[in-house]
């Protein structure tokens, strides 16, 4: 018995010789290198404040992903799903093909067209939670875990998911550990190497 403990203390307990440690995966969160030069990023990655807009350090890449955004506080805000193509400097974003955004005022825009609109009851506000879904071809919203029936489509390449603000606006992402539970099928975003 005592050579099948130190078996174990040798090969996993203590790191030794022909211990290969695991790698930790990496954190979904706001990316610092792909954000607007006025934009400032708190809280470990979750909060964007400031002028301008940052990507997700994490593409879209599995078939089903969802991610929520809590409205800190209300202002100028967007957020939605981008390439590595979009003006990280431009406000409001939707302007163009690289993103497909909801904007504070409840409309939906891809390539300067109104794709969709939220039910005029049903604007965020200061302390709501959006849900996003997005499966390749259409983005979903969820307000307080309430789906808002509004899907959009148009963005095409891989993606990201996004936020802008100004105006005062604050904005907390939530990647993992969601405030309601995703719809049925979608999950948080999965680095590539998780996928396989």
């Amino acid at each position: 018995m005592a050579a099948v403990f130190t078996c174990c203390l040798g090969c996993c307990g203590d790191g030794g010789p022909g211990h290969a440690p695991l790698k930790e995966m990496p954190t979904v969160q706001l990316d610092t290198h792909h954000m607007g030069t006025d934009v400032v990023i708190v809280k470990s990655g979750r909060r964007i404040c400031g002028t301008g807009a940052c990507l997700a350090n994490a593409p879209l890449h599995q078939n089903k992903s969802y991610f929520e955004f809590k409205i800190q506080s209300t202002g100028v805000w967007g957020i939605g799903v981008a390439t590595q193509k979009v003006n990280l400097n431009q406000v409001p974003l939707g302007q163009d093909t690289n993103s497909l955004v909801l904007r504070n005022d409840g409309s939906i825009y891809h390539n300067n067209e109104e794709k969709n609109r939220l039910p005029a009851n049903s604007l965020p506000q200061e302390g709501d939670i959006v849900g996003v879904t997005y499966d390749h071809v259409e983005l979903n919203l969820y307000l307080n875990g309430k789906s808002m029936h509004c899907p959009a489509s148009g963005i095409r390449g891989t993606v990201f998911p996004i936020v802008y603000v100004d105006d005062s606006a604050i904005i907390d992402c939530q990647f993992s550990d969601f405030y309601h539970t995703p719809p049925e099928g979608f999950e948080k975003i999965l680095f590539e190497q998780q996928i396989f």
